[in-house]
């Protein structure tokens, strides 16, 4: 009789499965594709192993090749599952190793350039992969982000990366410094890193984060320290960075998905995350920002305020609910001088108030800008105007009108933006959607009923009614986005 040689597929492990083969395999073949179970694998070896033993001098057909499609890439949820790949030398053309760098060095770099090369990733939407390497010699994930963003002379991986850097506590935090978490018990369960951005508002809750995590490289805002393991995560400062150019604490706020940012450039990932469903990650693009109109962020000296030059934006922290500083102060003193004082029954002072923010919509308003750029929220583009004294001032007929145009952060009518439901924040529109939030079902929260000032019955409100849309993780965090506001009054 004759014996023929059965003809088996060879299966890589499942880069989604936890099984202890799974782990080894993956460990084993680094460059496999993932979707295939490690014991079809172990199958293959044993079969082929009897059929030699049985058949000797017979001639077996060749190995059928691999015909299963990898899976498509999925977008990232809130919790990212970003396995990585093993230190490697930089690849040249064809994802093929170059020579290996040598001993460990830290090239010199600043603050600019680091974020200027994450955002060079992010614009171009490198695909996350753990075995496969972009044109510029660096693996395309999250530790290979990072190694690129350094400059390393090699691919690190997040039991390496600490090597290059010194631990810094979360107030020293910088753009260009790293978060990093790493896993010694399983390095393929959690181990991520990111590059910090800046923090996204004064309560230093959230941040921008750069990351390479499936599908591709992109850059949003993200609480601190992490979505998941927070705890666990480490804050890093390049050993090799230089003093000569450095961004400082300045938060990096530019606007995404398309729409020109405050510096007049564009930028090319989307600012929206789908999970299913939308959450509140991003903005929508569509219009113009302050500066897409009126020009660069950047002070203009042709013309200075005074013999010293205008004065510089100190950033968006320093300006909304909470805020207690002396460029409140300015910024009130700049806005009545361009007609903006009949929205101040005391005058302008420290202490951010609703006043400084109806003022600060009406000077906005009065250059054209709508929606999203007319918030009340100086961004570079109004603080520009106001010291150098351009743009056009507030119309006398608008001193005893009626308030503003209903609000349209987002392009969502009637949402005024994040900024005004934070801790702190104290409006109208708290009460707004705390009433919204009774009349939908979601008053139990509520000891006395829905007021002004944000407390934790709005938040724990908020968060009740985003869950019921079925939003985990930070799109459920109580805090009101476009997408929860459309929602909620539709």
């Amino acid at each position: 009789m004759e014996t023929r040689t059965p003809v088996f597929e060879e299966i890589d492990p499942g880069g989604d499965c936890d099984c202890p083969g799974c782990v080894h395999w993956r460990r084993v073949l680094p460059h496999s594709a993932p979707g295939r179970h490690h014991a079809a694998h172990r199958a293959l070896i044993l079969a082929a192993a009897a059929s030699t033993t049985l058949v000797v001098g017979h001639t077996a057909p060749a190995l059928a090749a691999p015909h299963t499609l990898d899976r498509p890439a999925v977008p990232a949820g809130d919790e990212p599952d970003t396995p990585q790949g093993a230190k490697a030398p930089l690849h040249g053309p064809g994802g093929k190793p170059a020579q290996p760098a040598g001993p460990v060095k830290t090239p010199p770099t600043t603050r600019a350039e680091i974020i200027k090369r994450a955002k060079k990733w992010v614009t171009a939407k490198v695909p996350y992969s753990m075995s496969k390497y972009w044109s510029d010699g660096y693996r395309q994930d999250c530790s290979g982000f990072v190694s690129m963003a350094w400059s390393l002379t090699g691919n690190e991986w997040t039991g390496s990366l600490g090597q290059y850097g010194v631990r810094i506590s979360k107030g020293e935090l910088q753009p260009g410094d790293i978060l990093l978490f790493h896993n010694p018990a399983d390095p393929q369960k959690g181990s991520h890193v990111v590059i910090f951005g800046g923090w996204t508002d004064y309560t230093h809750t959230y941040y921008i984060a750069y990351e390479a995590a499936p599908p591709h490289a992109r850059r949003q805002s993200t609480p601190y320290a992490y979505w998941n393991h927070s705890d666990r995560y480490v804050a890093y400062r390049y050993k090799g960075l230089t003093s000569g150019t450095s961004t400082g604490k300045k938060p990096d706020t530019e606007q995404q998905a398309g729409a020109k940012t405050e510096s007049g450039t564009k930028t090319e990932t989307g600012a929206k995350t789908e999970t299913g469903a939308k959450t509140e990650t991003g903005q929508q693009a569509g219009a113009k920002t302050e500066t897409g109109q009126q020009g660069a962020a950047e002070p203009d000296t042709a013309k200075p305020a005074s013999p010293k030059g205008p004065a510089p934006y100190p950033g968006r922290a320093h300006f909304g609910p909470g805020a207690n500083n002396k460029h409140v102060t300015r910024l009130g003193r700049l806005l009545v001088e361009r007609g903006a004082g009949h929205h101040y029954t005391t005058g302008p002072g420290p202490r951010w108030s609703d006043a400084d923010r109806r003022a600060t919509q009406a000077f906005q308003l009065a250059q054209g800008w709508r929606g999203q750029d007319a918030d009340g929220l100086p961004g570079p583009g109004t603080w520009k105007l106001l010291v150098t004294g351009k743009g056009k001032d507030i119309p006398a007929a608008t001193a005893a009108a009626a308030p503003p145009e209903q609000p349209a952060s987002h392009g969502v009518p009637g949402y005024p933006g994040r900024a005004l439901f934070r801790p702190g924040a104290d409006n109208q529109y708290v009460t707004q959607l705390g009433k919204q939030l009774v009349k939908k079902g979601f008053g139990k929260h509520y000891k006395t009923g829905p007021g002004t000032r944000w407390g934790e019955s709005d938040r724990r409100a908020v968060e009740a009614f985003q869950r019921t849309q079925g939003w985990r993780g930070g799109a459920a965090d109580g805090y009101p986005g476009p997408e929860t506001w459309r929602r909620l009054f539709a």
